[in-house]
């Protein structure tokens, strides 16, 4: 473990910034959460910049040593604290799987949703049937993915399902209609059940429903 908490700058909302924090609750690593208020451009000033140029949350400070991208830092958190690798495993084939069901989600079904959700969110449009549709499309792969597993990339927890069910978890907040997923849905209320442990109800749940709030005041 780490000799002191590591740093994270953070806003409680914001999906990526919850996928870190519940993967360090699942292996017992300290956090210092830096509260960062995007919306008042405090990912803006100076200090903040010369520590991540891209002005991006999550930003992690372990001891000095500085990254973002909440996959990435996801994927270090078990490197270098995991007391196993059953979140992020060292098999080469098992590990390539979670590192393409981690791209899928960022690359596919969250940016899918971010295409839905973010022009309401802060441009105040409507909602587009074809986003939506798309989606639905990403569910649809989804679900063959989870054909006869119980997790997204095999039998177990891995970082994968943490970052594929804060999507999913922004989704079921918002009011989308998944249920015709059916080993997503499946999939779903294990993997919130698995990580009940480890914050669910506070850190995702609870954030998810703080984005929706933003949308139902539109």
């Amino acid at each position: 473990m780490p000799t002191q908490p590591i740093k994270l700058y953070y806003l409680p909302p914001s999906p990526p910034c919850r996928s870190v924090m519940m993967t360090a609750r699942a292996l017992g690593i300290d956090l210092e959460l830096v509260l960062t208020n995007i919306m008042e451009g405090q990912h803006k000033t100076p200090e903040y910049i010369k520590m991540n140029p891209q002005h991006t949350i999550p930003t992690m400070d372990d001891n000095g040593f500085i990254l973002w991208e909440s996959r990435a830092i996801m994927s270090y958190f078990v490197n270098a604290y995991g007391r196993d690798d059953s979140l992020y495993p060292r098999n080469p084939r098992q590990r390539a799987l979670v590192d393409q069901r981690l791209n899928f989600d960022l690359g596919t079904l969250y940016k899918r949703y971010m295409d839905l959700y973010v022009p309401m969110l802060f441009k105040g449009e409507a909602y587009n049937d074809e986003a939506a549709e798309k989606l639905n499309e990403a569910l649809d792969w989804l679900n063959i993915m989870l054909e006869g597993r119980a997790f997204v990339a095999g039998d177990n927890l891995t970082i994968a399902d943490i970052s594929i069910v804060v999507t999913l978890s922004n989704l079921e907040a918002f009011g989308f209609d998944y249920s015709a997923h059916e080993n997503v849905v499946k999939w779903f209320e294990r993997t919130k059940k698995t990580l009940e442990p480890y914050g669910y109800a506070e850190i995702d749940q609870g954030g998810a429903h703080i984005l929706a709030s933003f949308l139902k005041k539109e």
